[in-house]
């Protein structure tokens, strides 16, 4: 796990409300996994006793081995096309008025998934009209094709991130055409007319200007929403914490990347790429 002590900021309280159960028996019957769990984030708790979860679609085992990330890796199962049925079914018992949806990586599938992504999308816009929904996409090899077939079926956010700063991709087991592929999806996504959010970890090694670097590249690729949040180890086979940001750097940091022409963001210790989701989203119509 981490080598650095963790500071008091980043202590989190264990769930005990009614809610955080409630959410988590209606994914258990329904069989679906969530970014939550296997990505083990710090902040299941807060957002399940909120009766919020994101869903983690096209299974729970991913084709890439990215440093940093908790979740399986391997040779994912097949799809399971009940899936799209089974959160629209989990969306509406949770009465959500925002979901966010994401995904392993599927290098395996020959549209990536996308196809199963656009119907979960298409299900919950045609069952339950009210509810708005973020999608957090691997980046489909870079292919357009792939990336217009999930904004033709009309997601109000597409969030793709970014994770870190080109110079340490290699670090968390990824080429650096990664890092440009990246820019190129939320780049293509705005121009095909869609709000793009990304997200940064900080704490594995970056220096100001690299960060610098990467919140310019966003904000020229056309991003318009952004979270930064603090990296956590989940556990020893990932790439441990090289620093751990206090929350006035993360305020500062968030001023910075205003001051570039993000439309909101959010920045903190514990924030995640869906963290208080609909908060950011909400904040950013009502600032047009």
């Amino acid at each position: 796990m981490d080598h650095l002590k963790k500071p008091s900021w980043l202590k989190v309280k264990l769930p005990s409300h009614s809610a955080y159960f409630q959410v988590a028996e209606i994914l258990k019957h329904r069989g679906l996994h969530t970014i939550c769990q296997s990505a083990r984030c710090p902040n299941i708790g807060e957002c399940w006793e909120r009766r919020t979860a994101t869903f983690l679609i096209l299974g729970n085992i991913c084709t890439r081995n990215c440093g940093f990330c908790a979740v399986t890796k391997g040779q994912p199962l097949p799809l399971d096309e009940r899936e799209p049925e089974a959160v629209l079914q989990a969306v509406q018992e949770m009465n959500l008025g925002y979901a966010v949806i994401t995904s392993v990586t599927r290098d395996d599938l020959p549209d990536g998934g996308a196809g199963h992504f656009a119907r979960t999308i298409e299900l919950i816009k045609k069952n339950s009209a009210e509810t708005r929904v973020e999608v957090l996409i691997p980046d489909f090899k870079g292919e357009e094709r792939w990336l217009a077939r999930i904004l033709e079926a009309g997601p109000d956010v597409l969030n793709h991130n970014l994770e870190t700063t080109l110079s340490l991709y290699p670090k968390i087991n990824r080429p650096e055409t990664g890092y440009f592929r990246s820019l190129r999806v939320l780049k293509t996504a705005a121009r095909l007319g869609a709000i793009t959010k990304s997200g940064l970890m900080v704490g594995l090694g970056e220096s100001p200007d690299d960060l610098k670097r990467a919140l310019v590249d966003l904000r020229e690729a056309g991003c318009e929403l952004l979270t930064m949040g603090q990296y956590l180890q989940p556990g020893p086979e990932q790439v441990p914490v090289a620093r751990y940001y206090p929350p006035e750097e993360f305020s500062a940091w968030r001023e910075f990347a205003l001051k570039l022409g993000f439309r909101q963001v959010v920045a903190g210790p514990l924030v995640r790429s869906s963290y208080l989701a609909e908060n950011l989203y909400q904040a950013s119509r009502s600032s047009n």
